[in-house]
Formats: C-alpha cells, structure tokens, sequence
C-alpha cells in the first residue's frame, strides 16, 4: 500500500505542476478502500475475532515451518514442532466453532497483513533467524492470550467463547515455554 500511495501520490503532484487544478476523486476513494481493506479486524466483533485468531494459527504454522527448516538450535526447532501441531489442532477447532456459530461467520482465506509483513520479515532474517523467530513468538502469544482471554470473557457467540477459554490455556503455556526460550523467563517482554 505504501508504494501505491507513494505513486498516487505523485501522479497528484505531476497533476498538479501540469496545470491540472484538481485530482481525480477515484483517487482518493481508492486510498480510503485501500485503508479499510488492511485495516486490523475489530476484535470485539465475532468475526474480527475469526479473522484475528485464524490468521494468528497460520502465522505460527507458517512461521514454525520456516524454524524447522531455518532455525539453528534445536530447542527452537523442537518448539517450532510443537507450534505445528498445536496450532494446527486449534486452527481445526477454531474452523468447527465457525460453523458451529452459523452464517455469516467465515474462516478467512489468507494471512492478514500485519502477520503476512512478520513471516516476511522472518525470511529475512538470515544469521538472526532463531532470536528474530523467538522475538516474534513471544509477542505474536502475547497478543493471541490477550485476544483469547477477551473473547472468553466478552464474546458473543457461545462456541467462539468456548474455544477461546480452550485455546487461552495453551496460548499461554506457549508463551511461558517460549519467554524461556528467549531468555526473558519472568519478565514482561
């Protein structure tokens, strides 16, 4: 999005320096779709939840595959391991909660961005592979407890409420082992 507001941007300029007096108002409709359209989910709504909480299950799938192949110490590589299998087992629960919430509730098609702009960050990585992997863990498990613990406690729809007071248990007994990892054991990272 950057990019393409940095070219509508100056195409508006060149415009303007042209004589032309005023700017497409497609323009500015497209910026604002552009906004709405990567703009973070609400989470306090059922499928903000949703989308939120399915795109985190694949960040950490995707992230943990990328340790399995990447990652130089083998305890980060056990961890990944674990974050496969159980991020794939509450990505399966998260997706029977869905249907079981009825329509319009639906599982997202992708990653959202911010997580998108994180698993590419950790491709980038390189000889910082294991602590940017670990960094990125314990925040990414800081978020997803804070956003479990929100919908078990404020949700709206009974089988989202269940599988978030299910899944914030494990979330946080992820974010214990990977604070060790990371060597901020006790602290608030």
């Amino acid at each position: 999005m950057t990019l393409r507001f940095a070219l509508l941007s100056a195409a508006a300029l060149a415009l303007t320096a042209c004589g032309g007096d005023a700017v497409d108002n497609q323009t500015d409709e497209t910026l604002a779709a552009d906004d709405t359209a990567t703009a973070a989910p609400d989470p306090s709504t059922p499928q903000g939840f949703v989308d939120l909480a399915a795109s985190s299950n694949r960040f950490e799938i995707e992230a943990a595959r990328l340790a399995q192949e990447q990652a130089t110490r083998q305890e980060v590589k056990d961890f990944a391991a674990k974050m496969i299998e159980d991020h794939t087992a509450a990505s399966e629960k998260l997706s029977a909660a869905v249907v079981a919430g009825g329509a319009p509730l639906a599982m997202p098609p992708q990653l959202l961005p911010q997580h998108q702009q994180l698993l590419d960050a950790l491709r980038n990585a390189g000889d910082q592979f294991d602590q940017t992997y670990l960094q990125q863990q314990v925040t990414a498990h800081e978020q997803a407890l804070t956003l479990l613990q929100g919908q078990a406690e404020r949700g709206t729809v009974e089988p989202l409420k269940a599988f978030a007071a299910e899944a914030a248990p494990v979330v946080e007994g992820h974010l214990e082992q990977v604070r060790e990892l990371a060597g901020l054991a006790g602290e608030d990272a």
